[in-house]
């Protein structure tokens, strides 16, 4: 008679799954390939060269009146109701608390070269 191979009705426990046909591991045994990032993934990532242009325009154009009334709010010490403003400007929660932020970076940088110049 012909010898016929028996398959185990699971694999035991501690024992590495190879290629077998059953069970959650089943299928035959493959080495994943690590995918490259889509170009997509690099959207609003600021560029040295995009940064320094933005630079340059702040520096030459100035601030818009709602950022200098978000400023004067800021250094009053309302920093909610400049949060509030700058909401009800630019539209979104999310976009107010960014824009809150960069005019108290604004602030800072201005206190700091303010020092600067009483030291020198």
């Amino acid at each position: 008679s012909a010898s016929t191979v028996i398959m185990p009705a699971h694999t035991p426990r501690g024992t590495p799954a190879g290629n077998v046909a059953f069970g959650l591991n089943k299928g035959h045994k493959t080495e994943k390939i690590e995918k490259q990032a889509l170009p997509a993934r690099r959207k609003g990532k600021l560029n040295k060269r995009v940064a320094f242009v933005r630079d340059v325009v702040r520096e030459v154009v100035g601030f818009a009146p709602y950022e200098r009334r978000c400023m004067e709010l800021l250094r009053v010490g309302k920093d909610k109701r400049a949060l509030k403003y700058c909401k009800k400007r630019l539209g979104t929660h999310k976009r107010g608390k960014a824009k809150r932020e960069e005019m108290i970076n604004v602030i800072q940088a201005q206190r700091k070269a303010a020092a600067q110049a009483k030291t020198d």
